[in-house]
This record gives C-alpha cells, sequence and structure tokens, in this order.
C-alpha cells in the first residue's frame, strides 16, 4: 500500500527482489517531475517543423495548439508575452517552424512544446501578416475604387505626413517649388519607421485632418526593407486613412514597394517625387494648356461668329422692308377700295336697270290712280249712303243715350238724359215720362 507521504512497501517473505530492483517507490508527481527534470535538461531549446492544429486563442492571450506532420504530433503553447511579438495571426492547417523548449506538464503528464517564436514557412511572417491583413481589409471594401476620391486638379494647401529629416520631404518640397510656388505646404512631422511608428503616423493623420483649408495629404517615406516600412502595414492606419475627409496620396518606398496604406489610400504614387508631381500640376504645363485652351476657344468663337454672320445673311435676304411691305398693304387697300366702288356702281345700275325694267311692264301710273279713285269714291258713296247721317238730314233726329241708340221706350228711364242729333245742332233732354205702348208707326190691322 503507498500514499503520497511515505516510501515503504511491505513484501512477502517468499518474494524474492531482483538485485537491480530499486526499492524505493514513486508517486505521480515525482515521476512527472523526473521526467520534466531529464527531457528540460536534454533539450534546451530546439527548433520544430509542422502544422498548426486544434488552435484555439485563449481569453487570457495564450496561444494552445498541436503541432503536427504526416505520422505524429505534439501539444504545444505560446504564452501571451512571447505571442505579442508575431507579425501574423495562426491558424489551423499552417505550416510554421517554432523555437521553444520541450517541458512536461506535470498536472496531466502531458509533455510539451513551449513556443518563444514561430515564423510560417515558404514565407517570412512579415509577409504573411501583410497579406493576412490585406485579405481581411479587401473583403471589407476598403480598397474598392468607388470609394476613392478624386485628387484635386489645383489643391492650395498640402499636408504632408513623414519624417522632417528624411530625404522624402526634401524631394517632395524641391518637386512642388519647381512646379508651382504658390501652392501651400505644411508638414506634419512624424516618425516613419520602426515599431513605435504605426501609432504616431496615426496621430500625424489626425493632427492633418484637423487642418480646416486642407486640400490633399501626402504620406510617404523614402526606400527601404519591409522592416523598415512595416508600420505603413499597420491596421489602424489603414482605417485611418479610409476615413480621412480629403483625399489622401500614399508615397511609401520605391515603385516596387507596396504597403497596405498604398491599397487604401485614394492615389498610390511610385514615391515621393512622384506624389508631388501628381498634386501639383506644372505652372509650364498649365500655361500651355491655358494657351491650347485660348486657341481652341477663339477657334469655336469664330466658327459660331462665322455660322451666325452666314445665318443673319440668310434670314436677311428672306427679311421683307417694314416700308414696302406697308406700301404693299397701301397699294392693296387702293386696289380693294376701287373694286368695291365698282361693285357699288354695277350693283346700283343692276338695280335700276330692273326697276325700268319693271316700270315698262307695269300700266301707265295715272290710270293706274285714276282707276283706284274710281273705287274709292264709290266705296265711299255707298258708305255714305248707309251712314245714319243722311237719314238726319233728311228730317228725321237720332237719340243717344251715352253711346247707345235709342231704338225703344224701354231704353230709358225718368231722368235719363238723351241726346238728340238734328240735321243741324244737337239736343240734350231729360226724359220725363215713357209710354211703353205700340209704337205709333205701326200698323194695326182690321
Amino acid at each position: 500500500m503507498t500514499n503520497g507521504t511515505t516510501n515503504s512497501v511491505n513484501i512477502s517473505p517468499n518474494e524474492e527482489l531482483d538485485s537491480k530492483t530499486e526499492s524505493r517507490v514513486l508517486s505521480v508527481e515525482q515521476l512527472n517531475r523526473q521526467i520534466r527534470q531529464l527531457i528540460e535538461g536534454e533539450l534546451p531549446s530546439i527548433w520544430v517543423q509542422g502544422e498548426l492544429s486544434n488552435f484555439k486563442a485563449h481569453s487570457s492571450g495564450h496561444f494552445y495548439f498541436s503541432l503536427k506532420d504526416a505520422k505524429s504530433q505534439i501539444r504545444a503553447v505560446m504564452f501571451r508575452g512571447h505571442n505579442s511579438r508575431l507579425k501574423f495571426k495562426p491558424q489551423d492547417g499552417l505550416e510554421v517552424i517554432v523555437r521553444g523548449r520541450v517541458t512536461v506538464y506535470e498536472p496531466r503528464g502531458d509533455y510539451q512544446i513551449t513556443c518563444e517564436m514561430m515564423e510560417p514557412v515558404g514565407a517570412g511572417a512579415l509577409q504573411k501578416a501583410f497579406e493576412q491583413l490585406k485579405m481581411k481589409l479587401k473583403a471589407e471594401g476598403l480598397f474598392e475604387a468607388t470609394r476613392k476620391r478624386p485628387i484635386p486638379t489645383l489643391p492650395r494647401h498640402v499636408a504632408i505626413v513623414t519624417s522632417p529629416t528624411g530625404a522624402a520631404i526634401r524631394d517632395i518640397l524641391n518637386v512642388l517649388n519647381r512646379r508651382n510656388k504658390t501652392v501651400r505646404v505644411t508638414l506634419i512631422p512624424t516618425n516613419v519607421q520602426g515599431e513605435s511608428a504605426a501609432p504616431l503616423i496615426v496621430q500625424a493623420m489626425k493632427t492633418a485632418f484637423q487642418l480646416s483649408d486642407i486640400d490633399v495629404i501626402i504620406l510617404g517615406r523614402g526606400g527601404g526593407s519591409i522592416e523598415d516600412m512595416w508600420c505603413f502595414n499597420d491596421e489602424k492606419l489603414a482605417r485611418t486613412i479610409a476615413a480621412s475627409p480629403v483625399p489622401v496620396i500614399s508615397a511609401v518606398g520605391h515603385e516596387i514597394d507596396f504597403t497596405i496604406a498604398d491599397f487604401v489610400a485614394d492615389l498610390r504614387a511610385p514615391t515621393p517625387s512622384a506624389a508631388a508631381e501628381l498634386v501639383v500640376k506644372s505652372s509650364e504645363d498649365l500655361m500651355q494648356k491655358l494657351r491650347l485652351l485660348e486657341r481652341l476657344l477663339f477657334g469655336a468663337i469664330r466658327k459660331q461668329v462665322s455660322t451666325d454672320l452666314h445665318r443673319l445673311r440668310a434670314l436677311n435676304g428672306r427679311l421683307v422692308d417694314p416700308q414696302r411691305k406697308l406700301q404693299d398693304l397701301i397699294q392693296k387697300a387702293d386696289d380693294l377700295q376701287l373694286r368695291l366702288n365698282h361693285s357699288v356702281l354695277r350693283y346700283f345700275e343692276k338695280r335700276r336697270m330692273a326697276l325700268k325694267l319693271a316700270t315698262q311692264k307695269m300700266p301707265r301710273p295715272l290710270q293706274l290712280l285714276e282707276r283706284w279713285r274710281f273705287r274709292v269714291q264709290k266705296a265711299m258713296s255707298l258708305l255714305d249712303g248707309l251712314s245714319p247721317l243722311r237719314v238726319v238730314e233728311r228730317g228725321y233726329s237720332l237719340t243717344t243715350k251715352g253711346k247707345t241708340i235709342i231704338k225703344d221706350s224701354t231704353q230709358v228711364m225718368i231722368k235719363d238724359e238723351l241726346t238728340i242729333y238734328l240735321m243741324k245742332g244737337q239736343i240734350t233732354a231729360q226724359v220725363i215720362s215713357t209710354n211703353e205702348k205700340e209704337s205709333p208707326w205701326t200698323l194695326k190691322k182690321n
């Protein structure tokens, strides 16, 4: 029987021990510790190549993974203090070379490699990190041409973010001074090399953003190794460039050098000098272009004037003189008046002839008048013979009551006023009596 506090063992009397058998029994902890001491003593530091498997980035910042090849695998760990210096992101399936020490994790009895350095196989760590960041930002659309802005044709104020002592600033200023002395230049100094350069460049870019009248920003430095220019592959710097309120020209290294800043910027210049030439047009070039435009403008004006004159002459030939037009109208009016007069005369002449012809066909006027006078006299004689006044003239009278002719005594009453018409004059009388007997003119029969 054993426990964690004793090394004794009970052996039966009949059991014989080999002379080489150890009389001391180890605990699991002691065994693991001795294995650890043996392994770490024999293999202090080694290089191992293998494929990453079961990679896990723990919330503590440590990396846990396995290294494997076609026939075997081994556990590995890379603590936060070492993996923070990696320039790329480890992932499953990536072939790497690690440097570390073989150790034993005593609580589980597992042996593993504690990695201190890691590099991708087939490409350097920096190149791997560059490709990974490039793919990530491209997937987000930061490299799309649709989001890039055109560089102003005639900028008045240019900000330059670079080292104040490098060759890049001298090249840029020489080109700007030669091509156009009127452009205002503001230098935002910053460190452009080393591990601490990226945050400083980001801060310098933000300082440039605060310039109210800035038209364009040139971000650049001279050539160098990939390590020297690595600060321009910083993800935060790339996002800062993408958020710039004005166009940004990236002029980092030489023509064959590419950085993440080149892909994000609105325009990539192969060199700092080329950036200055792209951002500021030459004064002489501008003057030549203005002269060319002036010639084209005057040529277009002359052509347009010639076309307008030709059209004016054509219209002038078709245009009638207003005075001549008025004279034509006056003459036309006179002609119409003459035709009207002739028409009126012809009309009256025609009517006169028709009247004359009708008169010739009618009886003579005196004969016609005499005939009508005879007819009228005859009618008047007949009418006069029927008039009651003719009766009065023969000795009779005509008695009326108002407008009624009295023919019978029954038509009047006592005190009625009557008018009696005689041959000469008239009498007004009042009825004092009436006799309703038969008329004295009535003949009685025997």
